[in-house]
C-alpha cells in the first residue's frame, strides 16, 4: 500500500471528500442472498451499521473492504469502482471481529511488517509505529509477543494496525470487543478524531459506542436495509412511546405479553421496568425520553423482525 498524502504542520492527512455510494447490491452465497438490493450513501464521518448477527453487516464490510468480491450492482468509494480493489486497498483500513496475527512476533515487530507490506518507509515506520501504540496504549507492551497479548490487547493492536498506513475508509468490525470501559471510552474518542476527515464504518452490538460516536446509520435485517439517516431521525421515531413503571413480578408476565420490553431492573419483590407503547398503556406508566436501544427495538417490532435486546442480537 503507498503512503497517503501527510501535512506534517498540523500533523494530519490531506484528502479529498470522500464518499461511498452503493447502488442495487445484491450478494449471494451459492444460492443464499445474503443482501438484497442495498442502496446507501456514506460520508465523511462516524457511520454505524447496526442489525442481528446474519443480517449481513459483515458480509458488506467485507465487499466494501474488497475482500469479497461484489455479486450484483454498482459500488464507488471515493471515486473508484470497487472492481479496483489494488487502489481500493490503498485507501482502507480494516479490522475484521477475529483478528489474528503471527503469534511469536512482538507488537512492534507485527507493527513493522504490516508498515512494510503498505510501504511506509523505515524512517516513517520508526516514527509512526511508536506513535500509533501510545495512541492505543500499547506503548510499554511493544516488546510482548503477539500471543502473550490479552483478548483486549489484540483488539488494540489490530486498531492501530489498521490505521498504520492512514486511509481514507477505516473499517472496523466490533473494534471496542474485550475492552474495559475507560479502554473503550479511549476508543470510541480516538475513532471520533479519526473520523474528522474520513469515513469510519462501525459494526457493533454496544449501545454506547453507537450513541457516543455516529450521527449517521444504517440498520440491516435478513439481509435488507430497514433505516438508513440520522440516529436522531430515528431516536424521534420513538418519542412519546417509551414508558416505565414499577410493577409486580407477577404482573410482569402480563406486561410482556402486552408490550415490548427493552429493560427491567429488579427491586426486591418489584421490577422497574421500561417498555414500548403506542400511548400511555396504564395510569402508573411514566414517560420516558426515548433512546438508541429503544429505538431500534421499535423499528426491528414496526418492520416484524424479533425484537431482541440491541447487546444480544
Amino acid at each position: 500500500m503507498s503512503e497517503m498524502p501527510y501535512n506534517s504542520k498540523t500533523g494530519r492527512v490531506k484528502f479529498m471528500s470522500a464518499e461511498i455510494r452503493i447502488q442495487n447490491l445484491n450478494q449471494y452465497y451459492g444460492k443464499k442472498q445474503a443482501l438484497k438490493d442495498i442502496n446507501l450513501t456514506i460520508e465523511t464521518g462516524m457511520f454505524g451499521l447496526l442489525g442481528r448477527n446474519g443480517a449481513g453487516k459483515t458480509t458488506l464490510m467485507k465487499v466494501l473492504a474488497t475482500l469479497l468480491p461484489k455479486s450484483e450492482g454498482q459500488i464507488s468509494v471515493c471515486g473508484r469502482n470497487i472492481e479496483e480493489a489494488k487502489k481500493i486497498r490503498q485507501i482502507t483500513g480494516y479490522l475484521p471481529q477475529e483478528f489474528s496475527m503471527y503469534p511469536n512476533m512482538t507488537v512492534y515487530e507485527a507493527m513493522d511488517y504490516l508498515g512494510v507490506l503498505s510501504g511506509l518507509s523505515r524512517k516513517r515506520r520508526k516514527r509512526k509505529i511508536p506513535e500509533l501504540l501510545e495512541r492505543v496504549n500499547l506503548q510499554n507492551d511493544q516488546k510482548k509477543r503477539v500471543k502473550a497479548l490479552s483478548g483486549g490487547m489484540k483488539r488494540r493492536l489490530g486498531i492501530a494496525q489498521a490505521i498504520l498506513h492512514n486511509p481514507r475508509i477505516l473499517i472496523v468490525d466490533e473494534p471496542t470487543a474485550g475492552l474495559d470501559p475507560e479502554e473503550r471510552v479511549r476508543f470510541r474518542n480516538l475513532l471520533c478524531e479519526i473520523a474528522e476527515e474520513r469515513i469510519v464504518i462501525l459494526s457493533t452490538h454496544i449501545v454506547g459506542d453507537v450513541e457516543a460516536t455516529c450521527e449517521q446509520i444504517a440498520v440491516l435485517d435478513e439481509g435488507e436495509l430497514i433505516y438508513q439517516g440520522s440516529v436522531s431521525a430515528l431516536i424521534e421515531q420513538t418519542e412519546g412511546k417509551v414508558y416505565q413503571a414499577e410493577i409486580s413480578k407477577r404482573e410482569l408476565e402480563l406486561l410482556k405479553k402486552q408490550y415490548l420490553v427493552t429493560s427491567m431492573l429488579t427491586l426486591g419483590n418489584n421490577v422497574m421496568v421500561r417498555f414500548l407503547a403506542e400511548e400511555t398503556p396504564f395510569a402508573s406508566a411514566k414517560p420516558c425520553e426515548a433512546g438508541v436501544e429503544d429505538a431500534y427495538m421499535y423499528l426491528m417490532q414496526r418492520e416484524g423482525g424479533e425484537t431482541q435486546c440491541l447487546d444480544n442480537y
